[in-house]
């Protein structure tokens, strides 16, 4: 009897594992995989419904009797001739990441040293002085754009690039510090008071020691303020006058669009060509970013 139940013991157990497995299968469908699915459709359609906007004709556009909108029948690059050598559309590219990358490496620069100031130098208050920053950042950019507009006025930078490089760190670096103050703290702090002790100053410290373990943190910022300053449209629009110095956001909007005629196939063709330096940016980068998120609110 104990031989026998020895033998069937096994074949039981893989014959309940059998119908759990498929059990969970269904389960897994309807938690997992069709969210995710949904998902990726919403996040992505965007995306697609540009590119086969680009590529349509107008007849394709405006006819959907005769043509599928979900497909091009007819690809053409008429929207993307019209673009790149109708328009000061390659202008607008330039500046837009001429002001991404300036008002970026400014705001990351100013938040490295707010950061490790807040954090490792514990003075009076250092707390409350890290929450009135990210305060700061929560004060929506229409209520500063009167007093900068002052401030542009004055120092004669109206209808330039600078004036947009100078403003953009208004809004950068309150969330960019914030968010280094937070991944300063996953660093041991027992590593600086090694260094203290052989003799290392405060910026040795923190150019030797802290920035090499914290750059996950600093491409997380820099991913987010580069993506903020490229986005931006209402300093954008306010401060420069120019159609040939504008940028793309602004740029694609005001100069595309005729009265009540939408030159919808260029329209979507700057949006695409516009997103892909982001994406490319984000890809590069994209495992330090989540990294840092994650490291960011341990304690």
């Amino acid at each position: 009897m104990t031989e026998a139940a020895a033998t069937t013991a096994p074949t039981s157990v893989t014959e309940r594992s059998g119908p759990i497995e498929w059990a969970s299968l269904p389960r897994r469908m309807v938690t997992v995989y069709l969210p995710l699915a949904c998902f990726v459709v919403v996040l992505l359609f965007p995306f697609y419904w540009m590119t086969i906007t680009t590529f349509k004709s107008n007849e394709e556009l405006y006819d959907y009797k005769n043509y599928n909108p979900f497909w091009v029948s007819s690809p053409t690059l008429a929207n993307i001739n019209k673009l790149l050598f109708q328009t000061d559309y390659p202008s607008w590219l330039v500046t837009t990441m001429t002001v991404a990358v300036v008002s970026t490496a400014l705001s990351i620069f100013a938040s490295v040293l707010a950061a490790y100031a807040i954090q490792r130098l514990r003075f009076k208050g250092s707390q409350w002085v890290g929450l009135a920053i990210y305060l700061a950042y929560l004060v929506p950019p229409s209520i500063l754009f009167i007093p900068l507009a002052t401030m542009v006025f004055q120092l004669g930078l109206f209808d330039s690039p600078m004036a947009l490089i100078l403003t953009y760190p208004t809004f950068l670096v309150p969330f960019c510090t914030w968010l280094l103050i937070g991944y300063f703290k996953s660093i041991p702090y027992e590593l600086e008071e090694c260094a203290l002790i052989d003799g290392a100053t405060r910026l040795q410290i923190l150019w030797k020691i802290t920035l090499p373990l914290a750059v996950p943190g600093l491409i997380s910022a820099g991913i987010f303020a580069f993506t903020l300053s490229w986005n931006e449209f209402i300093y954008a629009l306010a401060f420069i006058q120019s159609a040939e110095k504008k940028t793309v956001p602004v740029a694609v909007l005001t100069q595309l669009v005729e009265g009540d005629v939408y030159h919808w196939g260029s329209l979507m063709a700057g949006a695409l060509l516009g997103s892909i330096p982001v994406a490319i940016f984000y890809s590069f980068f994209v495992e330090y970013y989540v990294s840092s998120l994650t490291g960011a609110v341990k304690e």
